[in-house]
């Protein structure tokens, strides 16, 4: 057993300064508020701040690596990535692709959730609005189809966690149904669909809007679309790319005031891109150009995902609030603690008896000091780092 004390660490929610908890195990043994019970092993000092591993439940890869096409060493490569920024637990994120591409995809993946690699699955496409297609590719796009929908789910094997669809498209409603039926978290993204449209969709199940403004009918005084609907909606959780490019800073904090972080979920929506050089990368099928760390589909204005990682959201959102422990415990809300309830991932998101022992270790300046998945401390290369049980 290892007692790890901290200048200030976030226990279950509450800020303490100092705090302390112990591990045992891949488990979260004793934590508590003040001093710890007996010397600890492991003492930071007090401009250190210990938080909950982020959960990331949005993201397409990272570090040169992506998700897309389902192989074990491109799957290992991202996750790897983006755990040495914190992000202990992912869940893969598939783009529009071919139906065969898509099964593949999914299978290489549901593997990888088995393997504990990853927490489970995202599937963004292929049943989006040509209309709100962003980076997806049009030419793939399509109605949900129940018997493309059985074959996902089957080849999924109980791995797809969340599925983001337009809500307008024949045959949604009924998607929306058996997604929710099958234990999938329904989110509307990619979508040009109306107020009631979103409305429908949320009395259907949906019960998350996927990175929120971008992507949608934009909000207008006479049609307000489904920005309001899912703002509105108690029950609805709202994706936010909080990099300082997909939504200004002001709505960030204002969707934030207005929903409270309880019902926002920080996510990346990261790339391949993601901790590279700019240049050119691929995205599924489509071309995408970084210039000045941001993503656009080749030759267009079109913004193609991002190059985030959830240790700069968590920077960013800590500091849009003039009180720190607010901005603190906000920040962990967003990027643990609120995305894990609605995954339904029971034992993380959360630093307290029993939970996964998955912790971040932050500098003065919140940046990235050490990072523990499972129990076990990850190397800067990551290469070997323990794995995750399969989710519960």
């Amino acid at each position: 057993m290892t007692l790890i004390a901290a200048g200030t660490m976030v226990l279950d929610g509450q800020i303490c300064r100092p705090g302390w908890l112990t591990v045992s195990g891949r488990r979260i043994g004793d934590c508590g508020c003040g001093a710890p019970p007996h010397p600890p092993d492991i003492d930071y000092p007090d401009a250190t701040t210990v938080v909950p591993g982020f959960v990331d439940m949005h993201v397409h890869g990272g570090g040169g690596a992506w998700y897309t096409d389902g192989h074990p060493d491109e799957i290992a490569s991202a996750a790897g990535f983006h755990l040495r920024h914190g992000t202990t637990t992912t869940l893969a994120s598939l783009v529009t692709a071919s139906p065969d591409d898509l099964l593949a995809a999914v299978r290489g993946l549901a593997e990888a959730t088995r393997k504990g690699v990853i927490a489970g699955i995202h599937i963004e496409g292929p049943w989006l609005s040509r209309e709100r297609c962003g980076a997806h590719d049009p030419g793939q796009l399509r109605d949900p189809d129940r018997a493309e929908i059985d074959a996902v789910l089957a080849a999924g094997d109980d791995a797809i966690r969340m599925v983001t669809l337009a809500p307008e498209l024949p045959g949604s409603a009924a998607a929306i149904r058996r997604f929710v039926d099958a234990g999938t978290v329904v989110a509307v993204g990619h979508t040009d669909a109306t107020y009631e449209q979103t409305r429908q969709a949320i009395a259907a199940g949906a019960t998350v809007g996927t990175h929120l403004f971008n992507a949608m009918r934009p909000l207008h005084h006479r049609e307000p679309g489904p920005a309001l609907a899912l703002l509105q909606d108690p029950g609805v959780t709202l994706e936010l790319i909080a990099d300082g490019v997909h939504v200004h800073p002001a709505l960030v904090r204002g969707v934030i005031e207005a929903a409270g972080a309880d019902r926002v979920a920080l996510v990346t929506d990261a790339t391949a891109a993601a901790g590279c050089a700019d240049g050119s990368f691929r995205l599924g099928t489509q071309e995408i150009d970084v210039v000045s760390g941001v993503a656009h589909v080749h030759g267009t204005s079109t913004l193609a995902g991002s190059t985030a990682t959830m240790d700069g959201l968590f920077r960013n959102v800590a500091g849009l609030s003039s009180d720190p422990d607010e901005g603190l415990a906000a920040a962990v809300a967003m990027t643990s603690t609120t995305p894990a309830r609605v995954l339904g991932l029971g034992h993380v998101g959360s630093l307290r008896s029993g939970m996964d022992a998955n912790l971040v270790v932050l500098s003065q300046v919140l940046e990235i000091s050490s990072v523990m998945v499972n129990g076990g401390w990850v190397s800067d290369q990551g290469s070997h780092w323990p794995r995750a049980q399969p989710p519960n």
